[in-house]
């Protein structure tokens, strides 16, 4: 949403009450609200989508005695209600968007046609979730509450590096925030870390306050979040969620600034119960298969659902750098995986370790990278054999001709293997390649060139480090044929999308 004038969002949550009607006149009370300035703001309303039927853990789903369980069920509307809610949005001449707490919910954003994804401050690390939300390509804003800042830096990039338009709230999750923990400097910690990006800033302080948001202006906020509803016969509104008459007295603001605005130059470190609301509505790692034996865990193995246990091994535990690896086995289905249970390996230092040795090579060779490439680090016998074993391999173009840029590390092997539809060209570019056919083999240097025809055993490897090309036809998924595939882990691939940033600034 490349919006120029500031955005403020209105968060309806579960405040329509399960009531279609209900969430139709906050909407229209919103309209009321925002006359005057139309010229000034732009407006948008925001649902929250949860797939209850496989976001709640199949033996929560008729429990009471769980809150959160118990509000998403009696405020539960279905789609052709939301899609009937989003016609008056549209109406009322305002933006949608949506939160999406699970995979099936970003189906069911996009078939809706909403303008923007939110994600919530819960979501945010939830990798498998992240990954979806990406795959539709639409405008993404989230909230960053109870992050590390290492954490903040990889969403940010997760979302930079696939070009899609991301803007990141200040935010504090406990609702409602008392005025000392609202920590308004961090609008300025994000804004001078992240200079790209939107900053604004998502509230959960008692609603009569509206210093906060002064503060937020003050300090380059452009966009803002606050949760709305109207209080009716049997409907109380929380304790931070705002209806349009509410203000805070003069006096009391000028004394709450000073509190307000926290720390400054650093995160801000989370709080205890802000962490436990957070994992309240956090999703759990829980057994798919009738049990699960030990070693490596994929992720065929796990399903994610609400709620999760104190001590559970969580959705964002589950980074595609990460391994995670079960002690002993015994867990049977739908059973809850422990973090006391799981040994969890993560290789993002490793990763990074080799990206940057293959983007060494690049850049001595002098070869033009194409920008914003995705670039796989292929270790056929896990990361810590990639010295040994693998190759990095830079796709450019795969159409009915196919080019890519391959990097061998000095000492490396990539191992034998064949393809049935593919026929390729080696070029060498800088190195050695040294490639192995027919029991023989040959060393070629920079400016050579190899073809391999199709059906043809070969393995190459490199004393002192290679970069070459490879040109070929069109290269298709499962047309190379290993001699060593059996003992191949699974996945056998790790992305890394390297950007013209990366190669320029390499020293």
């Amino acid at each position: 949403m490349k919006n120029v004038k500031p955005l403020f969002i209105f968060e309806m949550a579960n405040n329509h009450q399960g009531s279609v009607e209900h969430g139709k006149t906050i909407i229209r009370s919103l309209k009321e609200a925002c006359e005057g300035y139309e010229g000034r703001f732009d407006f948008a309303v925001k649902f929250q989508f949860r797939d209850l039927d496989t976001f709640i853990h199949p033996a929560f789903r008729e429990r009471t005695d769980v809150k959160n369980v118990k509000r998403f069920q009696d405020t539960r509307l279905s789609l052709e209600q939301y899609a009937s809610l989003l016609l008056e949005v549209r109406a009322n001449g305002f933006a949608a968007v949506c939160t999406p707490f699970d995979e099936v919910s970003v189906q069911n954003i996009e078939a809706l046609g909403f303008d923007c994804i939110k994600i919530a401050s819960c979501s945010f690390g939830d990798w498998p979730l992240l990954e979806k939300i990406a795959s539709v390509r639409k405008p993404v804003i989230a909230s960053a509450a109870g992050s590390e800042t290492e954490l903040v830096d990889r969403v940010v990039s997760f979302f930079e590096h696939r070009r899609i338009d991301f803007s990141l709230m200040h935010c504090v999750a406990e609702y409602p925030t008392p005025p000392e923990r609202l920590e308004m400097n961090q609008i300025d910690y994000y804004r001078l870390r992240y200079p790209r990006l939107r900053i604004g800033f998502s509230t959960h302080e008692e609603p009569e306050n509206t210093v906060p948001v002064t503060l937020a202006v003050a300090k380059g906020a452009r966009i803002f979040e606050k949760h709305v509803g109207v209080p009716g016969e049997g409907i109380a509104l929380n304790g931070y969620s705002a209806t349009p008459a509410q203000v805070k007295r003069w006096l009391e603001a000028a004394a709450l600034a000073f509190d307000m605005c926290g720390v400054s130059g650093t995160r801000c470190p989370s709080s205890e119960k802000e962490q436990a609301d957070l994992s309240a509505l956090r999703r759990g790692a829980f057994v798919k298969r009738e049990s699960v034996a030990e070693g490596k865990i994929s992720s065929d193995d796990v399903f994610f659902a609400f709620p999760c246990r104190e001590g559970q091994l969580l959705a964002s535990h589950f980074s595609k750098y990460s391994d995670i690896f079960l002690k002993s086995g015994g867990l049977k289905k739908d059973e809850p995986i422990m973090l006391k249970d799981v040994e969890i390996k993560d290789n993002t230092a490793l990763v990074w370790e080799f990206a940057s040795s293959a983007i060494g090579l690049l850049k001595r060779s002098g070869i033009v990278v194409p920008v914003d490439s995705s670039c796989e680090l292929s270790h056929h016998f896990g990361l810590e054999r990639y010295k040994d074993t693998g190759c990095a391999l830079i796709d450019c173009v795969n159409r009915e001709y196919c080019k890519k840029i391959l990097v061998v590390l000095p000492g490396q092997m990539n191992p034998t293997h064949y393809h049935v539809q593919k026929e390729e060209t080696f070029l060498v570019i800088s190195g050695d390649l040294i490639v192995g056919s027919d029991g023989e083999e040959k060393v070629y240097g920079r400016g050579d060139m190899v073809v391999v025809g199709r059906g043809v055993k070969h393995y190459f490897r490199s004393e002192r480090g290679c970069v070459f090309e490879e040109i070929s036809t069109t290269h298709k998924g499962q047309d190379s044929f290993y001699d060593d595939a059996d003992s191949f882990v699974s996945p056998r691939k790790t992305k890394v999308y390297i950007t013209k940033e990366m190669v320029e600034s390499f020293i």
